[in-house]
């Protein structure tokens, strides 16, 4: 009976400081955590142009498509973003979709496009390589694939790390210069392959989310820690 593969995702990008979410260990590291999003950990460098003190406000999201009618390159099974200001509700949403698949019906690269909606448009903040570190390469996932592999998430609960609260606490400014928060998420997923494979695994992961005042929240990135 074939075995289920992995979908951990070891791909060096994950070890990339991209985030910067030494917040949650030392309040001076809030301004970090700014800096680091903002001068680096993109997939590619923004365009040149005026200057920050000149910058335009950022492009506005991209307009709402329902739920069912998806690009065809995201597959039927990538689920979209959903309209809520609620960092905790994003992150569990995201995670649910993250961890739920059919290898059978969405190609990696569809996949890859639909988690990728999630992200904010905010390109300063936008981590797509983190992202992308999280699901299988093209290769392991034909091999999802050849073996009839899916995965469906359960149990999943969000929070915002303790000592990252406490780090806002003493200094709310550090909040407000981009509004994102870490939320870390635990769940478990099912997953079953050919032949009648079952089996199952607990997941776990912090992300940055982007919840700005009467904006919609937006995935920022994907920390390589998990924060408790």
């Amino acid at each position: 009976m074939p075995k289920p593969l992995s979908t951990s995702g070891g791909s060096p990008l994950r070890n990339r400081l991209l985030i910067g979410l030494g917040v949650l260990l030392v309040v001076g590291l809030l301004a970090g955590l700014l800096a680091r999003l903002a001068g680096g950990g993109h997939t590619a460098p923004p365009p040149a142009g005026p200057s920050p003190a000149a910058r335009p406000d950022p492009a506005p999201a991209p307009p709402v498509v329902p739920p069912d009618i998806l690009p065809a390159e995201a597959g039927p099974t990538v689920a979209r973003p959903p309209h809520t200001t609620s960092p905790t509700d994003f992150a569990a949403a995201f995670a649910q979709t993250l961890w739920t698949y059919d290898a059978r019906t969405v190609t990696q690269e569809g996949f890859v496009s639909g988690l990728r909606l999630w992200l904010t448009p905010e390109i300063e903040y936008a981590d797509g390589a983190s992202v992308e570190g999280q699901v299988p390469d093209p290769v392991l996932w034909s091999r999802l694939r050849d073996n009839a592999q899916t995965s469906t998430a359960r149990d999943i609960e969000a929070h915002v790390p303790a000592t990252y609260a406490q780090a806002i606490a003493k200094d709310p400014t550090a909040l407000t210069r981009a509004y994102i928060y870490a939320v870390t998420v635990t769940g478990k997923v099912d997953i079953a392959w050919s032949d009648g494979g079952r089996g199952a695994e607990a997941r776990a992961l912090t992300l940055a989310v982007q919840c700005r005042p009467g904006t919609e929240c937006a995935l920022a990135a994907i920390a390589p820690t998990v924060y408790p």
